[in-house]
């Protein structure tokens, strides 16, 4: 069953992603139309692969950039297309496979009746993930969920989620480190703080072996520092808001315990 519509937009940043990448377009294409892809300066061959597959469909365009600039700068530029052509929404999806395409209509609908919200994914993981990226990934959650007072973010680095485009947006662009794959749990609490409200369905994720062509970027000691230095600007930023998140939070309280 393919969906459509003219403001929620499917959007998967590639870098380097291999056959992956084909699989994923062509799995999420019998979901959702429009499909767009940017591809973040690859250099495995993906990108004449894929444009190759998808020469003549109309609903799958791609985007390719001229060099390695990070998930959050392909998601931007993403951005930036988008609402130029219109879109109000879109629904990020990586390149590599572990998001599952079958809920990307779930996602879509949820966010479709609730335009003003962020519709996050909350992962279920099986026997194929690393523990050592499971419980490593609860720090972060637990300061994304400590400086948004516990909105109900759930997981802040699962990438499987619908945006608002406008104040996703206007958030990176006036924010220059907001370029590579720690964007992400920037962007769901700067969102939060911004009063969008945050929604969440489940899903599940699956790991590939390399055997399987399963492909990471992820480099432990680079990515960690990115995120620590991020978490650190966060928590000095929420000490200055803290009085006025607690505002927001007790205004909150009040209106859902009033009288109707």
């Amino acid at each position: 069953m393919i969906a459509e519509t003219r403001s929620h937009l499917l959007l998967i940043p590639s870098y380097n992603t291999g056959p992956k990448l084909l699989e994923t377009v062509r799995d999420a294409r019998r979901y959702w139309q429009p499909v767009w892809v940017v591809i973040d300066g690859s250099t495995d061959g993906s990108t004449e692969a894929l444009l190759q597959q998808v020469a003549g469909d109309a609903e799958v365009k791609v985007f390719v950039l001229p060099h390695n600039q990070g998930k959050g700068a392909a998601v931007l530029h993403g951005l930036h297309e988008a609402a130029a052509a219109g879109f109000t929404h879109v629904l990020t999806m990586d390149a590599d496979g572990q998001h599952p395409a079958a809920l990307i209509p779930d996602f879509m609908a949820l966010s479709r009746a609730n335009p003003d919200a962020v519709i996050f994914g909350q992962p279920v993981f099986d026997a194929s993930a690393p523990a050592v990226r499971v419980y490593g990934r609860k720090l972060s959650n637990g300061l994304a969920n400590l400086q948004t007072l516990w909105r109900g973010i759930g997981d802040a680095l699962f990438g499987f989620r619908v945006y608002p485009i406008a104040p996703l947006r206007d958030i990176m662009a006036g924010r220059r480190w907001m370029r590579h794959f720690d964007f992400e749990p920037e962007a769901a609490v700067r969102l939060c703080w911004r009063g969008l409200r945050p929604l969440r369905l489940s899903a599940p994720v699956k790991y590939f072996s390399p055997s399987e062509g399963g492909v990471s970027h992820f480099n432990y000691l680079r990515d960690n520092t990115r995120l620590v230095s991020m978490n650190l600007r966060l928590l000095l930023e929420f000490i200055v808001r803290l009085p006025v998140l607690l505002a927001g939070r007790a205004g909150r309280a009040f209106v859902r315990s009033s009288p109707r």
